[in-house]
């Protein structure tokens, strides 16, 4: 049986959501290993003169604690 965790993690893009959520991947890897899924929570962003400045994510990470 497999024992799984669940930690959240913010993170942000000047590119797209997409990249955002790949941002939030890369940091979490740094420290956590067996990594399963990663679960898309909330989506905002900021708006500076009329046009999207910056593109963030809420996401859950899902890892096996082994």
């Amino acid at each position: 049986m497999a024992v799984l965790k669940v930690i959240e993690v913010l993170a942000n893009s000047d590119e797209s959501w997409e990249q955002a959520a790949k941002n939030a991947l890369d940091q979490a890897s740094k420290s956590v290993k067996n990594i399963r899924s990663v679960y898309i929570n909330e989506q905002s962003a900021s708006v500076k003169d009329g046009k999207i400045d910056d593109y963030r994510v809420n996401v859950k990470i899902t890892f096996e604690v082994k």
